[in-house]
């Protein structure tokens, strides 16, 4: 449908017209508020919606359009979200303004220069093999790794494949993996993702190696990267010939208004940060692209499980606000398992020739077969299905871990957004430190996580909880350690 909306009700002066193509949308297969969202997104990224312009009320434009009321108030609140729109009281949705870092700095008079901090203690992971329950974060439920499914995928995928692709091939990865995840993470994240601007890594951890050494190679020395977070990531990167920088991190997210021209790149998780939990606000959304744009420097999001959100549809990717400035990052860690060691990069064009040399140089290419599978798996539907069918599962067992530590330790706080694989229990005054509840529960048979192995500050004891991890059958009984270790420490 190409409908025009006015900006006013009837009869009011100073209307104007907005030209809104939902029939292009429809032919994509979206519905109608993923098609208005996407247009409207289209619409502003392509500089026909200017900053400042007003748009029409959510009920004009829902009569214009032919839509439900609520529909149109939905995309308004998700672009909002992400950065793309403003809505105050009294005053509508506009499009959102774009504020240069400078300016930012000025207004908050954060003219300070951030500073080189400590990297923070090793991360203690457990040996989960000789324990029988965990809670560590960090990993999906394994056993639910759909075996029937992958396999036929497997299967159609060896069948297909042509008798090329089991020479050597592209470092980029196979033309139908990239297909596959341009459509899908377009779809999914709202990422603007070019197939010949993907790169397909052996899992995060190359492709955070990858960056690196190009950064390095271009002249960057400094990379600032949020304060908690994980630790083999900082020290991965100071390996690879970069200083780091830590963000202090609040209850909007990172501190991006902190970013000066000293730092060459940030690494964030703007969807979900790790361990926190807590999402990038639209406001430092624009302001990171902002000082990207005003330094030329990279930002590089690390949207680590952005597609597991419980109480309302997942932020899209920052990638999709600039994707010249931003590298984002993606994996099937944690929607699938970190075994598969597949993961994915879109790169702005001015880098790309850089990062693959670095691939060809690090093993010139991942490994086919397991690509061609993954391509089959996300084209045939079934990792959509995989993913909804573990969304609702996840979301139980974040309910039921509220709700008991509500019931029997009603002492400690569970922070954080309801997203993700893991959630953050703060500890009350007075409890027992974390390293002394991750040993009870290592003598009870239970791994957990402690926010000071993550580098944490010590006036923030808490535990991080990986809720996904166990198994179904052994998530009963690691909560209930969990609740007894809790009740005995904390009172």
């Amino acid at each position: 449908m190409n409908a025009r909306a006015t900006s006013g009700e009837p009869g009011r002066a100073g209307g104007y017209d907005l030209l809104i193509d939902l029939a292009a949308q429809r032919q994509r297969g979206a519905g109608a508020r993923a098609g208005l969202e996407a247009a409207l997104r289209e619409a502003v990224r392509d500089g026909r919606l200017g900053a400042g312009t007003r748009l029409p009320s959510s009920r004009a434009l829902a009569r214009d359009l032919g839509l439900a009321r609520n529909t149109v108030a939905e995309a308004y609140g998700q672009l909002v979200a992400e950065g793309w729109l403003t809505a105050r009281q009294g005053s509508g949705t506009a499009v959102a303004a774009r504020q240069t870092a400078a300016e930012q700095a000025q207004r908050t008079g954060q003219t300070e220069r951030t500073a080189t901090g400590p990297a923070g203690p090793p991360a203690a992971v457990p040996d989960a093999v000789r324990l029988p329950y965990s809670l560590w974060p960090g990993s999906p439920d394994v056993s639910a790794f759909p075996r029937a499914a992958w396999g036929a995928a497997a299967r159609r995928a060896l069948t297909a494949a042509p008798s090329e692709a089991f020479g050597y091939s592209d470092p980029r990865g196979r033309p139908e993996l990239r297909a596959a995840l341009a459509a899908y993470l377009a779809r999914v994240r709202g990422v603007r993702a070019d197939p010949e601007l993907l790169v397909v890594c052996t899992g995060f951890v190359q492709a955070v190696g990858l960056l690196a050494r190009v950064l390095r190679d271009r002249g960057g020395r400094r990379i600032a990267v949020e304060e908690l977070g994980f630790p083999d990531t900082r020290t991965l990167l100071r390996a690879n010939g970069l200083a780091t920088v830590p963000l202090p991190l609040d209850g909007d997210g990172a501190r991006v208004e902190r970013l000066d021209g000293t730092a060459d790149a940030v690494l964030l998780t703007p969807a979900h940060q790790f361990p926190t939990g807590v999402p990038l606000s639209p406001a430092r959304r624009t302001a990171v692209v902002d000082w990207a744009r005003a330094t030329g420097g990279v930002v590089m999001e690390d949207d680590y499980d952005g597609e597991f959100r419980y109480d309302r549809q997942p932020v899209g990717a920052v990638q999709g606000l600039a994707p010249e400035h931003v590298v984002y990052a993606g994996t099937a860690s944690k929607s699938l398992a970190p075994g598969l060691r597949l993961a994915w990069i879109a790169v702005p064009p001015d880098l790309l020739d850089a990062v693959v040399r670095e691939k060809r140089l690090a093993d010139h290419h991942s490994p086919v077969l397991d690509q061609l599978t993954l391509a089959e798996f996300i084209g045939s539907g079934a990792h959509d299905r995989h993913v909804r069918r573990m969304r609702l599962r996840y979301r139980d067992r974040r309910d039921r871990l509220v709700a008991a530590l509500a019931e029997r330790v009603p002492s400690v706080r569970v922070s954080g957004i309801a997203a993700g694989l893991h959630a953050v229990v703060e500890l009350p005054p007075g409890a027992a430190p974390s390293a002394v509840l991750t040993e009870r529960a290592r003598q009870r048979g239970l791994a957990l996580g402690g926010l000071d192995l993550l580098g944490a500050r010590a006036d923030r004891p808490a535990l991080v909880i990986g809720y996904a991890t166990p198994p179904d059958h052994a998530f009963a009984g690691a909560l209930e350690r969990l609740c007894a270790v809790l009740a005995e420490s904390c009172g």
